[in-house]
């Protein structure tokens, strides 16, 4: 067994954690969960400023929790927390995408996406505190977990540079895999998950969705909790900057859902974070990146991408436009 030495530990930050804060943050998931459940118990479908403002208070909500990191923590926990929140939520746009071009396959009306997209971002919330707590107590055990992560982030995000077209392809495979295994029936039953049919009970295309929504999540974590980890290896801060950045998922998903064709170069900004945490993991025994850099580093890759993918949308347009 290789232990991790004491100046790869020193650099990341190390906090005590109460029980108590565990505690206090699941509650406050829970909470949050319980207004967003209730403010849509009616399965009415959400309109764009709904949906906008819905997203920019959840991003307030993962902010806000940054301040509270900061203040009892300190400037490094607040670094490494808000440098994993963003990891996690760029890196989110991709499930956005995948879940559109699914949900839209399996004709979901937008009334109900809702609903499979809470317990969907429910079950998230279980299979990435698993992820974390076996990622980060691998790292604490073995220093060459460290380079393998580092290693399979670079070889990701070159893959994600290289592909975009494909994009949902995983999806459709899997959801004609759940269909060979559990009878779904053809209509839909309200927002039901089960219905009868012909006296035989069957699943609805709605727990078909749910199914390949949690499919695709954990998939997607095999790439997002090792990036989160490569900018810091404390449980708490890891697992409370994922669950803030997914939490809001669901407004983001109405938001940006019809949008894919604006964000021409998101692959591209995706696939260099990815390679950037990467190496920064790979090279961690040796080399440590200031906290604080590496965010700017990351923030800047995702600006970039933004603001290009803007430039070429307007370019677009205007050659689109008919000369008078």
């Amino acid at each position: 067994m290789l232990a991790a030495p004491a100046d790869l530990r020193e650099n990341f930050v190390s906090i005590d954690v109460p029980v108590v804060a565990w505690i206090g943050l699941a509650i406050t998931i829970f909470v949050l969960l319980s207004i967003d459940l209730f403010r849509h118990r009616d399965d009415h479908e959400p309109s764009q400023r709904e949906a906008l403002i819905e997203s920019s208070v959840w991003v307030a909500c993962g902010l806000s929790f940054s301040g509270v990191v900061a203040f009892v923590w300190g400037a490094e926990a607040f670094g490494e927390y808000l440098s994993g929140y963003l990891i996690e939520k760029s890196l989110s746009v991709d499930n956005v995408f995948v879940w559109a071009i699914l949900l839209t396959t399996l004709a979901v009306p937008l009334k109900y996406q809702h609903r499979v997209l809470f317990w969907g971002i429910f079950g998230a919330l279980l299979f990435r505190g698993i992820f974390i707590a076996v990622g980060a107590s691998l790292i604490q055990r073995f220093t060459f977990v460290l380079v393998g992560f580092g290693v399979f982030l670079v070889y990701t995000g070159a893959r994600v540079i290289r592909h975009r077209d494909d994009e949902g392809e995983g999806a459709t495979k899997i959801l004609d895999l759940v269909r060979r295994f559990v009878p779904v029936s053809k209509d839909l039953d309200g927002h039901r998950f089960f219905t009868r049919s012909m006296g035989k009970r069957m699943a609805t295309p709605l727990l078909a969705a749910l199914i390949v929504v949690e499919i695709t999540d954990v998939i997607f974590a095999v790439d997002s909790v090792p990036a989160i980890l490569a900018v810091s290896h404390e449980p708490f801060l890891v697992f409370s900057s994922n669950a803030f950045a997914i939490l809001g998922l669901r407004a983001m998903y109405f938001v940006l859902a019809g949008a894919r064709k604006r964000f021409h170069y998101l692959s591209h900004g995706l696939g260099a974070i990815l390679m950037f945490v990467g190496l920064k993991m790979a090279a961690a025994n040796w080399y440590h990146v200031d906290t604080f850099l590496s965010l700017g580093v990351i923030m800047a890759m995702l600006a970039a991408a933004i603001v290009f993918s803007e430039l070429r949308t307007r370019k677009l347009r205007r050659q689109q436009v008919p000369p008078h």
